[in-house]
């Protein structure tokens, strides 16, 4: 077999390591996709974290202001039912800071009736004590709880109107809210925190998951692509080919009817011409007609138990004689290979291979076909000792018509792209390569078992 060995690799098979890649509009729109998804994560994720952290922060805030209104409350009531028993307490009994205890570091000062403070001891130099809003509050419905800045210190006025026999006073209880403030800071702080790292975290991983979802896709519109990239070229292959063939037969009707007049043998060039010719133009149909057919997965193969060495034997032998006219010799070197495949179709794949090999011999050339079980897969191995493939041409050989420019002449540049489909449908691997002694070799390996379908 020589430079010009015609066929084409399939798509799927893995002789390049090269998936199908999606055209650049369709990668465009996957990666605005891709991060319209990252942002859809993002945004509800940061939604969520809003409600939380708010109802987090509004409960804790809202449960550390109701125990300290109550801790409030609980010793203006006592101090409202001193008053309302005994009077007015001494001031230290009672009444100004208290000490130790549940209400430590809280003020207590009273309102009397006619608006004057006891109680207030050092403290009536502070400004904003009492609450005048709070004592009016405290007035009108019966109690007032308000939070103020004293003195640029936050605290809690919790006023409470007790009714006595000399008129209405106001006892008000101030407690300090700095440890609250900084309490609710710090949670502000954790919930913020953490919730930016969250919408980071959530928001790469959406990145990474919307990547993965989008694989069927992206794996879709590049077989899509790939598809009609086929069917391009195909088209434009199988027109070009077609077009050869045709214009020799048009030229030969065209010889014949200026000869119309002479007798059969004068014209019998032409006709062997139009006869060739056919028979060029049905094998190419036949073939383009079968890869057609491969392509939309309209053939299916047919598996059975055999030998792959009877299935060389038979090739070899009906080959044989044609080979021999044209000055080539095959030998065949079996061994049983025992296999599940597709009968008719492995005969086909033997038949190309050997076929190409000594189309590409000279007279007096060796084509030697090799078969050997080898582990849990048979080989097929045809080896001729032409002129070889030249380095260039070697990631071309099973490409759909192609055809070095020193081919011999006949091929329709598909047959090693048939060879290749019977090989994927086998779940087995084809390869081309040079010998180091000379001439071409091509290999293929076959699983010798059918592997299990899919649930």
């Amino acid at each position: 077999m020589a430079a010009g060995v015609d066929g084409r690799a399939q798509d799927s098979l893995a002789r390049d390591g090269q998936a199908p890649v999606a055209s650049p509009a369709d990668a465009a729109l996957l990666r605005r996709t891709r991060l319209r998804l990252m942002a859809w994560s993002g945004g509800l994720t940061l939604v969520v974290l809003l409600v939380l952290g708010s109802a987090v922060y509004l409960a804790v805030a809202g449960a550390l202001a109701s125990n300290n209104a109550d801790l409030l409350a609980r010793r203006a009531v006592q101090l409202g039912r001193f008053i309302q028993e005994r009077g007015l307490p001494p001031e230290g009994r009672g009444l100004g800071i208290t000490f130790g205890g549940e209400a430590s570091g809280t003020l207590a000062l009273v309102v009397r009736p006619d608006g004057t403070v006891a109680g207030a001891g050092p403290t009536g130099s502070i400004s904003g004590l009492p609450d005048q809003a709070g004592v009016d509050a405290a007035l009108g419905r019966g109690s007032s709880v308000r939070d103020l800045r004293v003195d640029d210190l936050d605290v809690r006025a919790y006023s409470l109107s007790v009714p006595s026999v000399d008129g209405t006073y106001v006892v008000q209880v101030i407690g300090e809210r700095a440890s609250e403030v900084r309490l609710l800071t710090t949670l502000l702080l954790v919930l913020v925190g953490a919730g930016l790292v969250a919408l980071a975290l959530a928001s790469a991983l959406g990145f990474v998951y919307a990547g993965r979802a989008l694989v069927p896709i992206r794996s879709s519109m590049a077989r899509r692509d790939a598809a009609l990239r086929r069917q391009r070229e195909f088209t434009a292959n199988a027109s070009h080919e077609l077009r050869a063939p045709l214009t020799v037969v048009r030229a030969s009707v065209a010889d014949l009817r200026r000869n119309a007049d002479e007798p059969v043998r004068a014209v019998g060039a032409a006709l062997d011409d139009i006869d060739s010719e056919v028979v060029h133009l049905t094998a190419l149909v036949d073939d383009l007609l079968l890869l057609a057919r491969t392509d939309s997965g309209a053939i299916e193969l047919g598996f059975e138990a055999l030998d792959l060495a009877d299935v060389a034997a038979e090739v070899a032998g009906a080959i044989g004689p044609v080979a021999a006219e044209r000055g080539v010799r095959v030998v065949l070197d079996p061994r049983p290979a025992q296999m599940d495949g597709d009968p008719l179709r492995l005969r086909q794949l033997a038949t190309i291979l050997v076929d190409n090999a000594v189309a590409h011999c000279g007279a007096g050339g060796l084509v030697a076909v090799t078969v050997r079980p080898e582990g849990e897969d048979v080989t097929l191995v045809v080896d001729d000792d032409g002129p070889g493939i030249r380095p260039e041409d070697l990631p071309h050989v099973f490409e759909r018509f192609w055809r070095a420019d020193d081919a011999p002449p006949g091929g329709t540049g598909l047959g090693l792209a048939i060879a290749a489909w019977i090989v994927e449908g086998h779940g087995g691997t084809i390869s081309a390569a040079n010998r180091p002694e000379g001439g071409a070799r091509l290999a293929v390996r076959l699983p010798a078992r059918r592997a299990a379908p899919a649930d």
